[in-house]
């Protein structure tokens, strides 16, 4: 049996470097933007030093809480549609052969150095009226006049699943691969279907990495800022959208980041009440 040693010189060293810049650009940020959520704003962009809870209190308003139920929704229904593409693409994907195999891995990683800037200029293009989508539904005859699909709600979660997508793949990819080739001829052997033998045999296997991966999902998109802003109407807008407005427009900082850390809460809140589902459904 291995037993646990008193880590040496050496290793704390090691440890000590990433605790270090974990503290210096994260604990300490943090803490003053917490801080600075209880700052009393003065008129013209300005704040001082205070203990306030107005900033707190305006989360309480209705648009706020309207506009975190949005973005709740959205990034929960992103984090799905990501997740039931992604499981049964990435599965199919490991049992291709090498040649199309490598070939779509490195088209998923090619998505992965495209900024939000560009995906969602491009995505506004693409279901703008202009030169979008629905001019080659016209040429093919399928449409009588072009039309905009953006602003939407649709446009806004296509653009959402697109950045998530390949984040989703690539959680999902390891685990995938060291999936035993057996399990699944076992099922087949015994009369099951490929289909079947995915949803009896691989899905049952793979639910930590698809909780994995739906939690990754969600809260990436529930950070994201341009694609709401780029591809939505204000109704469409996401808190993370309000709190760069509030940051740059209003000059209301301490509201600005009271938003960012019930942002924070929120998602950790999320992240951990879905762990505590999935382990009692487990049970």
């Amino acid at each position: 049996m291995s037993t646990l040693r008193e880590p040496t010189r050496g290793t704390r060293l090691v440890l000590a470097f990433p605790v270090g810049m974990l503290a210096v650009f994260f604990l300490v940020p943090f803490a003053i933007m917490l801080a600075t959520s209880f700052y009393h704003r003065i008129e013209g962009g300005f704040y001082t030093p205070a203990f306030e809870l107005d900033s707190w209190r305006r989360l309480l308003q209705p648009v706020f809480i309207e506009r975190t139920l949005f973005s709740i929704g959205i990034c929960l229904l992103a984090g799905a549609v990501c997740i039931a593409v992604a499981f049964p693409f990435t599965y199919f994907l490991t049992r291709m052969r090498r040649r199309p195999h490598v070939t779509l891995l490195v088209l998923i990683l090619s998505a992965l150095a495209l900024s939000e800037v560009i995906v969602g200029f491009a995505w506004s293009v693409l279901l703008g009226r202009a030169a979008g989508l629905s001019n080659v539904l016209v040429w093919l005859g399928l449409m009588g006049e072009p039309r905009a699909y953006q602003p939407s709600f649709l446009a806004v979660l296509v653009g959402l699943c697109y950045i998530a997508f390949p984040y989703c793949v690539l959680t999902l990819y390891p685990q995938l691969t060291r999936l035993d080739p057996e399990l699944t001829e076992a099922a087949q052997t015994m009369g099951a279907s490929p289909w079947k033998t995915f949803w009896t045999v691989v899905v049952p296997i793979g639910r930590p990495i698809i909780l994995a991966g739906f939690l990754l999902a969600f809260v990436f998109t529930l950070g994201s800022y341009l694609i709401p802003a780029f591809l939505g109407r204000p109704e469409h807008w996401t808190l993370s959208v309000f709190i760069s407005d509030q940051a740059t427009f209003n000059a209301n900082v301490p509201f600005a980041a009271a938003m960012a850390l019930f942002l924070t809460a929120l998602s950790l809140g999320v992240v951990g009440l879905v762990t505590w589902i999935e382990g009692r459904t487990r049970r």
